[in-house]
């Protein structure tokens, strides 16, 4: 069993934080064993965030795959974390990355990659792909499962 004590949000009362830099964002211990790495994915379809100039919310759906290796992210903390964003002012491609590198700074795993799959405003859909680098050998990868414009499906 993993051992949870070191952990401040799991199990407890949070409230929000009001900004992701705000946002603790924890990890727990993860065994990976022989083999090809696995792959883990977080799907956030309803994350918003502010313009910055317009103060108006912007809508993403978020797919975060990534190949832990000493470290899990602690998912009550990433639900709090990408929840904080929705008072945070910042462009589309700010707030993809961010995300990614947090995530990033707290496991070091393998291999992450993010897309934000930005809903159009203006008519105009933004989408923002980052990652740390190629993906490992012989893992299996599936396909994000988005519609790189979403007004087509």
């Amino acid at each position: 069993m993993t051992d949870a004590k070191n952990l401040t949000q799991l199990g407890k009362h949070v409230e929000t934080p009001q900004s992701p830099e705000q946002a603790v964002l924890e990890a727990v211990p993860f065994q990976r064993g022989d083999g090809p790495p696995a792959i883990v994915r977080f799907t956030c379809p309803e994350f918003t965030s502010l313009c910055p100039v317009t103060g108006q919310p912007d809508f993403a759906h978020i797919v975060i795959d990534y190949a832990p290796d000493e470290m899990l992210v602690e998912s009550k903390s990433l639900k709090l974390f990408m929840t904080s964003f929705r008072n945070h002012g910042a462009f589309h491609e700010e707030c993809t990355v961010m995300i990614g590198r947090r995530i990033v700074e707290v496991t070091k795993p393998l291999w992450l990659r993010v897309g934000g799959y930005w809903f159009p405003r203006g008519g105009i859909p933004i989408d923002v792909f980052w990652q740390t680098g190629a993906p490992p050998k012989d893992v299996w990868l599936p396909d994000t499962g988005v519609a790189p414009y979403r007004g087509r499906g």
